[in-house]
């Protein structure tokens, strides 16, 4: 069965997009990849300028050497002429250097722009460069590449210029130096490759972590963001739908229908079921007995209800259960299944029995009992409300013929006060009716005559009639009655016998309800009777009424197991009750076959005062 909806006030809830994560996730994404590329740049810039520095250092080293075994002063005077074996000994010791490395070529002017040696093909190296200042380190590409060295298929090459200084620290001369570039500039790419790769890596892994963490973060919102939803439509004690989202919900089920065209849209079955006595359990065993007691009725009601029924918590004491037309049929069945399940369920409190738990319900059904869900409600309340009035432990139908109260407009004055029982209080009837059996019953295993055995039989069913003179705040307390409320309920057999004094041929009556109170030994009510002083009918009854009573469920107690109210039946022997007469009827209830038990067994036809003989 369903105990909750997808939907709230009737409409779907919207599943929300994780937009803001989303938003926050691309960020961090762009991000890594901005900063993936300008580590990029920056480490191969560092690179770029930490390897030419080591070129450059290098070369510089190796020119300084060149100059200290190789230059005389006399060869850096400016306008001075460098001979033709001068020269070429020059010529010698710069292709020795670039021999030795992966140097393209080398030339040495002096300061004044003269060519005074080359090594390597420097053809293109005769243009002085610019006199002094730092060492610089240039990468050419390119045509200009090609053009300096040369060599129109180089791509790249690193040109060199390096100071040579006197020992005054004066520049008196200039090394150009030309090496290819590839290998550098294949380095560079490759360093800047790894470093792409790993930060990319670095990037692709901290996003995956990134996006398990978001995505661990959006279900826990979006579950929180449900349950918070859900909590608005939820009642907190019982879990189920609250008396709003049951409201929506129905109405959009009756909406429904009336669009598809009820009944052609599907019929609509609801029964409103209310907990009896929740208000003096609260008040008189506190609000935890109270919510025990719901939780108690939600389980059963969860076993017994069609499947496909939806129960929610309608108010305080009521659950308000929905089922499709399929399931109309199976819905009073259900409830009266509830009830009957309930005998089991007891509440566990500080008193000397476990009280009982009984509920009442309305069924009704749309649109035969209401064409819209106002009138729908009120209906299944109104009918809710005509289960209560009787005492409650009762199931009614909207719409469906009271036999009790059809019955009762035939019959005559009697019949009317037992119905008065009925309209105060269910219990009290069904136990009057109970006590008219047993005594019935009792009085045949006496055998007496018919017409004793039918008057006792309506002494039974009237013998608690004064209870509708009890106010309810003390008939139907789940609890101990203190001794002013006891002494209030004694009063019940005074003013039963008041109501029927009138009635004619009535005295064998009248005896049974004034005295099923006394007791043997003289200690019982009103009038202090013991042993045969008590009338025989009151005796009868006062069996019937113990027995009953001990079997039957009270507003303040469990019912007892027949074997148990039989022991106590029987230790009441000669005390409270007339020893004799107990043992007949608990030979009876072992022996005879058809002897009657604890249940709700119709007493037939009632007797008329003009039967009594």
């Amino acid at each position: 069965m369903l105990v909750g909806d997808s939907r709230l006030f009737g409409t779907a809830t919207p599943a929300r997009r994780p937009v803001l994560l989303t938003l926050v996730f691309g960020a961090f994404l762009a991000i890594v990849g901005i900063t993936a590329a300008g580590q990029s740049t920056i480490i191969a810039s560092n690179f770029t300028a930490v390897t030419l520095q080591a070129i450059v250092s290098g070369d510089a080293a190796a020119v300084e050497a060149f100059a200290g075994e190789h230059l005389r002063a006399a060869d850096l005077v400016p306008g001075s002429v460098v001979g033709q074996a001068r020269r070429a000994a020059l010529d010698a010791g710069l292709s020795r250097i670039t021999a030795r490395g992966d140097l393209l070529g080398m030339a040495v002017h002096r300061a004044d722009g003269t060519l005074l040696a080359t090594g390597g093909p420097t053809a293109t190296l005769v243009e002085a460069p610019p006199s002094g200042g730092r060492p610089e380190a240039t990468i050419l590409t390119g045509t200009d590449a090609g053009a300096l060295a040369g060599d129109p298929g180089l791509a790249s090459i690193l040109r060199e210029r390096l100071p040579i200084r006197d020992t005054t620290g004066r520049d008196v001369a200039v090394a150009t130096v030309l090496r290819d570039a590839a290998p550098i500039l294949a380095r560079l790419d490759d360093i800047s490759r790894q470093v792409i790769v790993v930060t990319l890596s670095a990037a692709m892994l901290a996003s995956g972590l990134l996006l398990l963490i978001f995505r661990s973060a959006q279900r826990r919102l979006t579950r929180q963001t449900r349950e918070l939803v859900e909590s608005t439509r939820r009642d907190p004690l019982t879990g189920t739908l609250n008396h709003g989202a049951l409201v929506s919900l129905l109405a959009d089920r009756i909406e429904v229908a009336r669009e598809g065209g009820a009944p052609v849209g599907g019929a609509i079955g609801v029964a409103l079921v209310d907990l009896d006595n929740f208000t003096l359990l609260n008040d008189h065993h506190g609000h935890a007995v109270g919510d025990v007691a719901l939780a108690a009725v939600l389980d059963e009601l969860r076993v017994t209800a069609p499947p496909d029924a939806v129960i929610g918590r309608y108010g305080p004491d009521e659950f308000l259960v929905i089922v499709r037309e399929d399931d109309i049929a199976a819905l009073e069945p259900s409830i009266r299944a509830l009830r009957d399940r309930l005998v089991d369920r007891a509440l566990e409190v500080d008193a000397p029995d476990r009280l009982p738990i009984t509920v009442s319900a309305g069924i009704a059904a749309y649109p035969r009992d209401g064409s819209s869900l106002t009138v729908l409600l009120a209906t299944v309340a109104a009918t809710l409300g005509t289960a209560k009035a009787s005492g409650g432990d009762d199931v009614r139908v909207a719409g469906a013929e009271d036999t009790d109260a059809t019955a009762t407009s035939s019959f005559d004055v009697l019949q009317g006060l037992v119905f008065a029982v009925d309209t105060k209080d269910r219990y009290t009837k069904r136990h009057s009716e109970d006590v008219a059996r047993y005594a019935v019953f009792l009085a045949r295993q006496l055998g007496l005559d018919d017409a004793t055995v039918a008057t006792i039989r309506v002494a039974g069913l009237l013998h608690d009639i004064g209870k509708i003179g009890i106010p309810d705040l003390v008939l139907r307390k789940p609890g101990k009655l203190t001794d002013e409320e006891y002494e209030i309920v004694k009063q019940h057999v005074v003013l039963g016998d008041m109501i029927v004094r009138d009635l004619p041929d009535i005295e064998l009556v009248r005896a049974g309800i004034r005295g099923h109170h006394e007791r043997w030994d003289g200690r019982g009510y009103v009038d202090r009777l013991s042993g045969d002083e008590i009338p025989l009918a009151a005796r009868i009854l006062s069996v019937g009424d113990a027995f009953s009573a001990m079997t039957t469920s009270r507003p303040y107690r469990r019912a007892l197991d027949i074997r148990e109210a039989i022991r106590r039946l029987e230790d009441a022997a000669g005390t409270q009750l007339d020893a004799t007469l107990v043992t007949a009827f608990v030979h009876g209830l072992e022996t005879v076959p058809d002897a009657p038990m604890p249940g709700r067994e119709s007493i037939g036809t009632l007797w008329t005062p003009g039967a009594v003989a």
